[in-house]
């Protein structure tokens, strides 16, 4: 079986994981740029963070077998320094045209505040611009308000709905952005957010149609190997393979390939080969290099 993580912040992972992942199965992710745990401060720190999204990351991840994509955005949660999200909104055009960023994203609310909501347009403005999908996410707390709310900006900028993901779904909001044009985005995550469990229930009640299943692993408690066991638990219950890689493969890279830089023929197990090197930097530390 081969996967896709569709949504995972490869960043604050180590290359233990990369390794494990493809053990797994999983042959490509996309890494959605993010809240990095602390405010940063100035614009320079976002251009350096975007850089690593399309530079060395996407290089490291490729050193283990794994093909790396990105998603560019001003996250919500630091969308509220009106400042510097301004600078940083001047600052993403230039990366949407690269062959790595797939989508801008992840956007949407955090805590729903019209500042949110102001770069969340703003944003949804500049796919549709772009003609580039849009990742978005919904908000922790109030997640029935935010969906509803997300789904109304959609609506209002007019993007198109094929073009948009709407990401940490659950029982209570998935039935909302069915009634949408829009994918439907699961996070599974110890604990919080969807179990592999409750994401096969939700499969079966709804179908495989536009659903997109991700890890959303990044620097907490989190498992970048979900994708995978909801492909077991999915298999336990009885979902044939055809079914399996529909979801967890087939239907992220169609909705990334409405960018036009990505396809089901792209998307294959790249070579290793570690005596690369990416600005004379190696991904090893003393390691014997592999070359396949």
């Amino acid at each position: 079986m081969h996967y896709m993580d569709p949504h995972i912040h490869m960043i604050s992972r180590t290359t233990d994981d990369y390794e494990n992942m493809a053990k797994a199965g999983v042959i490509a992710v996309v890494e959605p740029a993010f809240w990095q745990g602390q405010p940063r401060t100035g614009i320079s720190t976002f251009i350096d963070y975007f850089d690593m999204l399309v530079g060395w990351e996407r290089f490291r991840a490729k050193q283990f077998g794994i093909l790396h994509y990105c998603t560019m955005g001003l996250n919500p949660k630091e969308s509220n320094n009106r400042e510097l999200a301004d600078e940083v909104m001047r600052v993403i055009p230039r990366y949407l045209n690269k062959n790595s960023v797939l989508a801008v994203g992840e956007i949407g609310f955090d805590d729903m505040t019209p500042t949110e909501e102001y770069y969340f347009q703003a944003q949804l403005e500049l796919a549709k611009e772009y003609e580039l999908p849009a990742l978005v996410h919904t908000p922790h707390r109030d997640k029935v308000n935010g969906t509803k709310r997300t789904i109304e900006l959609v609506k209002e900028v007019g993007i198109n709905e094929e073009l948009v993901l709407i990401d940490h779904l659950n029982e209570q909001t998935l039935p909302l952005v069915k009634e949408t044009g829009c994918w439907c985005g699961h996070s599974i995550y110890p604990n919080t957010k969807m179990s592999e469990e409750r994401m096969v229930k939700l499969l079966q009640q709804y179908g495989s149609e536009k659903m997109v299943v991700n890890s959303a692993a990044d620097w907490g408690k989190s498992d970048p190997l979900k994708v995978p066991k909801t492909g077991a638990a999915m298999a336990e219950a009885g979902f044939s393979k055809q079914e399996i890689t529909r979801v967890l493969f087939e239907n992220p890279i169609n909705f990334f390939a409405q960018s036009g830089k990505i396809s089901l023929d792209d998307v294959i197990r790249p070579n290793i080969d570690q005596t690369e090197l990416f600005e004379d930097n190696s991904a090893l530390r003393g390691q014997a290099p592999i070359v396949e």
